[in-house]
């Protein structure tokens, strides 16, 4: 099962580099590489220069996980710092997007500007044949091209952060952990002694670090305070700029309770940009949170061209771990789509993507516009 997915390197000579992130997935998928007779070196990228928060961009621990890895494995361990690509070409746009008031999604952006072409292109100039990183994530290949397909553990599938892959990327990657859940890949992290086999899984935003957000994005983006709202017009408190908040939020909202207002908590339903003005709804269910169709932009195939013309039903899902849903994609053209779905979906947010599937084959996705 697992030798399924590297069918296309057969040459031990040939080189691999794995991007070696500290962390217990990256770690494996150099390990399984290595028992499967492939020449394996590694390389850890730097992608945010250090300031003066101390244990929220942790790249120092990183690296010396990846380093005691590395030792372990018996493998080469290269350092790139990619600061300046990350800056120029994913994090300037995570700033844009706030400030157009959309909540961005950078960890999706990363993937194709840094791990799969900034790394693949220095790991090239190694000598590399191939990259691999720890991905839970499927490729096979037929006449067609390459098929970007679910994971075996469906739990930590990463097939939504990897939908902007074209298949040129694809033909130089490796996802070593295709076929292998979590649990697997820890306990052979524990059999090899690695020290990260514990290591908990990083949640925070790519290679920025788990910090306080609103903290961080304070640094970068202006406060344009303003009323938060319910659909009537009954002023609840304040905000301190829009794009601090997202569609479906419950957190940080600062309201509490409400005179003449139930206990059920308070959820971010709209952005009013022409009010400056955040409208709230209150329970987890208020109709506002849901909507049946959206607007997408930035619309990208992985196989190059759309699987069919339109209408194509399909699957969809708008954040990573969601359920895929039932939807059909009622027309598109070389950048933007219509999509309708047979459920209301809730918390459907401008600015993060909504990715397509047939089956267990990722055909690629869209940035959410709006909701019509």
């Amino acid at each position: 099962m697992i030798g399924e997915a590297f069918g296309r390197v057969k040459d031990s000579e040939r080189l691999i580099v794995v991007g070696l992130s500290g962390g217990v997935d990256s770690a494996v998928a150099a390990h399984v590489l290595i028992e499967q007779g492939h020449r394996v070196e590694a390389l850890f990228m730097k992608n945010w220069e250090e300031d003066d928060e101390p244990g929220y961009c942790a790249a120092a621990e990183d690296l010396a996980d990846a380093q005691a890895v590395a030792e372990r494995l018996g493998i080469r361990l290269r350092t790139v710092n990619f600061a300046s690509e990350y800056w120029d070409r994913v994090f300037e746009h995570f700033l844009a997007e706030y400030r157009a008031l959309r909540t961005p999604n950078p960890d999706v952006l990363c993937n194709k500007e840094i791990k799969f072409r900034a790394f693949l292109e220095h790991a090239q100039t190694l000598g590399a044949a191939q990259i691999a990183t720890g991905h839970y994530a499927r490729l096979t290949q037929d006449t067609a091209g390459l098929h970007l397909r679910l994971a075996a553990d469906a739990n930590k599938d990463q097939t939504y952060f990897l939908h902007l892959l074209d298949q040129a990327q694809l033909e130089r990657a490796l996802f070593p952990l295709a076929d292998l859940s979590k649990a697997e890949v820890r306990a052979m992290a524990r059999r090899l002694g690695l020290a990260n086999a514990e290591k908990k899984d990083s949640t925070g935003i790519c290679f920025i670090g788990e910090r306080r957000f609103g903290d961080f994005l304070a640094r970068y983006l202006p406060r344009t305070p303003g009323p938060i709202m319910t659909p009537e017009g009954r002023v609840l408190g304040a905000h301190r700029g829009l794009a601090w908040h997202t569609i479906g939020q419950r957190q940080g909202l600062g309201i509490g309770g409400v005179t003449d207002a139930d206990e059920a908590p308070w959820f971010v339903a709209r952005k009013d940009v022409a009010r400056n003005a955040l409208i709230v709804v209150q329970g987890g269910e208020h109709p506002l949170l849901y909507a049946d169709q959206l607007a997408g932009e930035q619309l990208h195939w992985i196989a190059g061209q759309a699987p069919a013309a339109a209408p194509i039903d399909c699957l969809c899902r708008l954040r990573h771990r969601q359920p895929l849903q039932r939807c059909t994609i009622v027309g598109y053209d070389s950048k933007t789509c219509q999509v309708r779905f047979d459920v209301p979906q809730r918390a459907v947010a401008p600015g993060q993507s909504a990715v397509f599937y047939q089956g267990d084959e990722c055909l690629g996705g869209c940035v959410i516009l709006g909701l019509d």
